[in-house]
């Protein structure tokens, strides 16, 4: 009776289109096979499932302990989520990488419908969590210091770089936000959810996507509507200046002052205040030095969310002018998509 159960079930999965899409993958990358588990080695290994990490569109995290002691964050893929699309980026896109600032793809599970995600597990969780302060106004202030937003935004800047030219196939993240930055113990950053991503070849700068994909406030303008130009790498680079911008308290610290409507929009808000040399009033910053940084972040931000994506900098140039001088560092020309009056000029980088 229990055979018949086991036999039943797997003459199903072997039915199902999505996990035979899957098992031709995992056959086609046989790489993979190593980092392959289990669906009782995935319960043994989280304790049933006992501690939940967190929430999200894609399911649920939970934290685990390997057989040699290594704590890892489990992801559980939702049995609703498309057609195991997410699963293959994940796997394919992290499998290839290996820098410092991406997370690390320990291991997986695909039985049937059950699709698990072993990561590295991060304990400072996600930067969203650090950069919120009504989500816990005394952690903002121990450890969210300009310095520490800095190196993160480096680090951010780095690992996307190594994204776009580190790898022998070009990847795509597409869905750049504070929730998908995890943070370890020194709070170096590491991009995680692949699940968005795209893989193109390096020679290709131009890549080809159904609809839009990513989180609204992050979406570079012509990956919901082609009118705005090619999507590309640089689409990344728009996602990483919304984050930046983000990370700076940028929406905080325009809401005490102004609404939001069409003319106060916060970039709005920020040029115009570099422009005329007035205090942007972060919190963060406490001293000339934190001001520098601060100033070096939100102009890189500002070339980051250029309308016409030739107009960004590529993230290499991105780590070079956050790394450099504040006085190399010149102040962007207005997006038209904030301001229709001020036309378009060359970015000092292109490609």
């Amino acid at each position: 009776m229990v055979l018949a159960g086991i036999l039943g079930r797997y003459y199903c999965h072997m039915k199902n289109p999505t996990y035979i899409m899957i098992e031709n993958f995992l056959k086609q990358h046989g790489h993979l096979s190593s980092k392959r588990y289990n669906y009782l080695e995935v319960k043994k290994m989280t304790n049933s499932f006992k501690k939940k990490l967190g929430q999200g569109g894609f399911g649920s995290v939970y934290k685990g302990r390997l057989q040699n002691g290594s704590l890892v964050a489990v992801k559980v893929l939702s049995k609703s989520k498309g057609d195991g699309e997410e699963f293959i980026n994940e796997v394919a896109s992290i499998s290839m990488t290996s820098h410092v600032n991406i997370v690390s793809l320990l291991g997986f599970c695909l039985e049937g419908s059950k699709r698990f995600l072993i990561y590295e597990y991060l304990p400072n969780g996600s930067l969203e969590k650090f950069i919120y302060e009504e989500k816990d106004p005394l952690r903002f202030k121990l450890t969210m210091n300009c310095t520490t937003m800095y190196n993160i935004a480096i680090g951010v800047a780095r690992g996307l770089e190594y994204l776009h030219k580190g790898c022998n196939t070009k990847i795509l993240h597409f869905d750049i936000k504070p929730h998908n930055i995890l943070l370890d113990e020194l709070f170096c950053p590491k991009i995680s959810d692949f699940g968005l991503a795209k893989l193109c070849p390096r020679k290709e700068s131009a890549v080809s996507i159904f609809g839009a994909r990513g989180t609204a406030g992050y979406i570079a303008p012509e990956v919901f509507s082609r009118n705005f130009g090619a999507v590309s790498h640089k689409s990344d680079v728009y996602s990483y200046g919304m984050m930046v911008l983000e990370m700076l308290g940028a929406r905080e610290n325009n809401n005490r002052r102004v609404d939001f409507s069409s003319e106060n929009y916060f970039p709005h808000w920020i040029y115009n205040h570099l422009e005329s040399q007035q205090d942007l009033q972060f919190r963060c910053a406490k001293n000339r030095n934190d001001e520098e940084m601060v100033r070096k972040m939100t102009i890189v931000s500002l070339w980051c969310i250029q309308t016409d994506p030739s107009n960004r900098p590529a993230m290499t140039k991105v780590v070079e002018m956050m790394e450099g001088s504040i006085s190399s560092v010149q102040i962007p020309p207005k997006s038209f998509l904030y301001s229709s009056s001020v036309p378009q000029s060359q970015s000092s980088d292109s490609s």
